[in-house]
């Protein structure tokens, strides 16, 4: 025990060993609570465990990713509560398509469609393929570009971890304030009343991903979502602009080109796959790029800048430190 607490002490104060207990006990009480055999609760466990306690550098990084470890927390608690002050009255299904067809609609009179519409008469497999792919690898690549930021700049890694929450956080209090059925909603149902005890779907563009690949890898992911109703903002576009804005001094003219095509590739997907209306698009960037640049303010007002590299000194606290001598970001 003596050896165990003195290494603990070489892992930063006492108080920061405690931040791992919602990582670990959330997991436990879903896996073994509620019986919920959950394969990325597992795997958070494991990581959070061996990145928080085994030394300097391992928990420098745990510090660094804090915020996305608690934003599955969150994201998982939420269907606990998917419900609270949402009633059907509330939920905008028609009045939101309303305004993408004055706004964004294609044709005239009484055949104008919204872009939904029009790419669900006008799709193609390999259309279909393509634009799951930032769909179905989203998760990962905010994780490996968190793991670049950590090499790169820890800085800027804790910026962007708690950006990403805190965006996260905004969107969630949003679909409870406005609760918006995405366009799938209205396809599926064909109808302007909510349900509130729907759940969420894949929607058909993606459901023919898993019909062609012969999986049900989609299904199975929007099968535990809790947000039927949340469609406004759109994070899955928050998400590759954040990396984009975050990554764009770091990256060189590659990675600069993939992340341009990752965004881009985003919100065209989001309005193709029939999972949200551009007004959606819109808001999640605006969101993303609003709430980033207030973070970069506020770090810059602590001494803060994006260009530090990995010889920073460890932290491993959960507290920004102040970086002198970097080059501004």
């Amino acid at each position: 025990m003596t050896a165990l607490r003195a290494h603990l002490r070489t892992l930063g104060p006492a108080w920061t060993h405690w931040t791992a207990l919602p990582l670990i006990l959330w997991p436990l009480y879903v896996l073994i609570g509620r019986g919920e055999i959950r394969w990325e609760f597992i795997a958070l466990i494991i990581v959070v465990i061996g990145l928080a306690f085994t030394g300097p550098r391992t928990r420098q990084l745990y510090v660094g990713l804090y915020p996305l470890a608690v934003v599955s927390i969150v994201y998982d608690a939420m269907r606990f509560v998917k419900n609270v002050g949402i009633t059907a009255e509330r939920i905008h299904v028609c009045d939101l398509r309303g305004y993408e067809l004055a706004l964004f609609g294609v044709g005239s009179g009484a055949h104008r469609v919204t872009l939904q519409d029009y790419f669900l008469e006008h799709h193609a497999d390999w259309a279909d393929v393509y634009f799951s792919i930032p769909y179905g690898t989203f998760i990962f690549v905010s994780m490996v570009f968190a793991v670049f930021l950590y090499f790169r700049s820890f800085v800027a890694l804790q910026r962007y971890g708690w950006t990403f929450l805190v965006m996260n956080i905004a969107a969630f209090v949003t679909y409870h304030l406005y609760p918006a059925a995405p366009p799938w909603y209205y396809h599926l149902t064909h109808s302007c009343a909510a349900d509130l005890s729907a759940h969420a779907s894949e929607a058909s563009h993606l459901a023919n991903v898993d019909r062609l690949l012969g999986v049900a890898y989609f299904k199975s992911f929007y099968g535990r979502s809790a947000d039927v109703y949340g469609a406004v903002p759109s994070l899955h576009v928050a998400y590759p602009l954040l990396i984009l804005i975050e990554g764009w001094v770091l990256f060189g003219p590659i990675r600069r080109g993939l992340a341009i095509l990752f965004t881009i590739s985003m919100c065209v997907a989001a309005v193709y796959l029939d999972h949200h209306y551009l007004i959606d698009v819109l808001l999640g960037v605006t969101y993303a790029i609003v709430i980033r640049f207030g973070f970069r303010a506020l770090f810059a007002r602590t001494g803060q800048r994006s260009g530090a590299s990995a010889s920073e000194p460890a932290r491993t606290d959960l507290v920004p430190a102040t970086v002198a001598g970097e080059q501004a970001g």
